[in-house]
């Protein structure tokens, strides 16, 4: 909503000043096809060009996060938390039945309790791939926080490939709006012998080029760029959450104070509040 609110804004504001202004609108009306055909063509044929296949693919679905914002929400959080606060007690009570919740995280029914934290792949891995380790005796916390940071920062590599494609589009469409320009001066001088009135729309539609090269860039496209990198950035918390709770689990800490390490972790627009957590941690005890 907040990112349909900002086009509209941006573009209103661009062109309701220039139309008060005393701007002829039909000048870039008139222009506005050919220029786009241009610019937009040539950006798009860039983007596949460099781009794999997979980031083609992932692009539209990229855009759409852009505008939904993050995909989890503050109660993903804690029910995150719960399954870990869940595990880790078990994973100290008795080992050998967190084995087969673990070896079997779809046919679990505490994974199960949660069915939006077991959809996801990579965080019901890496819970069950750390707990396997300790359970085989690879439990340092030092290292077993290094490998979780290196898993972890792949996962982000491969998230902003998006991002990271969408910026340097940006970046290259300024340059595009002075190829589609350069292009209307030269429409423009082969016919240097029209009145001046001629030769003055000529030149304007030329310019519309530039000007709608650097509008695309900075008003539009880098400005999505950016936001969806912030949301992903919000999405990849929370497997930092999974890695503070692990490792605060491995130091041999309270099984509360390694879920309240996790919930301070998590984005604070996003974070469970502390009375919240509790209840629900009250709740599991009290049906354990």
């Amino acid at each position: 909503m907040f990112g349909a609110f900002g086009i509209l804004l941006t573009v209103s504001m661009v062109f309701g000043g220039y139309a008060l202004a005393g701007g002829k609108i039909s000048v870039i009306l008139h222009a506005l096809p050919f220029e786009m055909m241009i610019i937009g063509g040539a950006a798009a044929g860039s983007y596949i060009l460099s781009n794999s296949g997979s980031i083609l693919k992932q692009t539209f679905p990229s855009l759409l996060q852009a505008f939904k914002g993050p995909v989890w929400k503050a109660q993903d959080h804690e029910d995150l938390l719960c399954l870990l606060f869940q595990l880790l007690r078990l994973a100290r009570s008795n080992p050998v039945e967190l084995e087969e919740h673990i070896e079997n995280p779809q046919d679990s029914s505490i994974f199960r309790a949660y069915p939006r934290v077991i959809a996801d792949h990579e965080a019901v891995s890496i819970i069950a791939d750390t707990l396997r380790s300790a359970s085989l005796n690879y439990d340092d916390p030092y290292q077993v926080e290094d490998m979780l940071s290196k898993r972890i920062a792949l996962i982000k590599e491969e998230q902003m490939h998006v991002p990271h494609a969408l910026q340097s589009m940006a970046d290259a469409l300024p340059a595009l709006g002075i190829v589609a320009a350069v292009l209307g001066v030269i429409k423009t001088m082969g016919s240097i012998d029209q009145p001046p009135e001629v030769l003055g729309k000529m030149i304007g539609a030329a310019l519309v080029g530039t000007f709608l090269g650097v509008f695309l860039a900075y008003g539009l496209v880098a400005p999505i760029a950016k936001r969806l990198e912030t949301v992903r950035g919000c999405d990849l918390a929370f497997y930092d959450v999974i890695k503070s709770v692990l490792v605060a689990g491995l130091h041999q800490h309270a099984t509360n104070l390694c879920v309240e390490v996790g919930r301070q972790t998590a984005p604070e627009d996003l974070r469970p509040s502390f009375v919240a957590l509790e209840t629900a941690l009250r709740e599991i005890k009290r049906a354990a």
